[in-house]
């Protein structure tokens, strides 16, 4: 029975040790972001971990790949025996990183966002054009919220509350939307209403 849990806990993490030429230095500004957009944890220049995950060495693949086609090298090696003090840690770091992103989209949804709809709403900015604009920014940040849930892997506390920001968000395009689709309705009306007069008067 002791055997269960540290087979469980056997590949865990994996560290990716690796080295990349000096020059260019867009190379090595590319690997490091592309890591860093899996989810990567820098413990230090150019060594990191992650969890030792299926979808985590997928996604890793491609940016191995670019690593060796710039030339450089590296080492993926499994952290076979982490005790419990190291575990809880990296596990810290981890969700330290996955909170400060869901932080960034509840910021941008209570600062940028809202404030973006309220601002054309008192202009009265009730045109398609505006109202696909501001859907456009919901679909990125929606988009960002799946991939930083997509890397949280051990379950960051503020999760509920981005995604309470965006069901908020969403509620708010929605009320802007009905609000520009009445007035462009509206608007509509009118313009048709216009060469009905016109010919009225060119009979009289």
């Amino acid at each position: 029975m002791s055997t269960a849990p540290r087979a469980a806990r056997a590949n865990r993490f994996i560290l990716l040790v690796y080295r990349m030429p000096a020059k260019p230095t867009a190379g090595r500004v590319a690997v490091w972001r592309q890591l860093k957009k899996i989810g990567a944890i820098y413990l230090q220049q150019s060594v990191c971990v992650f969890p030792a995950r299926p979808d985590v060495r997928r996604d890793l693949a491609p940016i191995l790949q670019r690593i060796v086609d710039s030339a450089g090298e590296f080492h993926l090696l499994p952290l076979r025996k982490v005790d419990a003090t190291e575990e809880r840690k990296l596990i810290q770091q981890f969700l330290d990183q996955t909170s400060n992103h869901y932080r960034e989209i509840i910021e941008n949804c209570e600062v940028n966002f809202t404030k973006e709809i309220e601002f054309e709403t008192f202009r009265e900015n009730f045109t398609y054009e505006e109202a696909e604009e501001i859907r456009a920014e919901f679909d990125k940040i929606c988009s960002w919220f799946d991939r930083v849930r997509q890397r949280d892997w051990f379950g960051a506390p503020n999760m509920g509350q981005a995604k309470d920001w965006l069901q908020r968000c969403e509620k708010m395009l929605e009320e802007f939307e009905a609000r520009v689709f009445v007035v462009q309705e509206g608007a509509g009306s009118t313009v048709a209403a216009i060469p009905s007069r016109r010919r009225r008067a060119g009979r009289a």
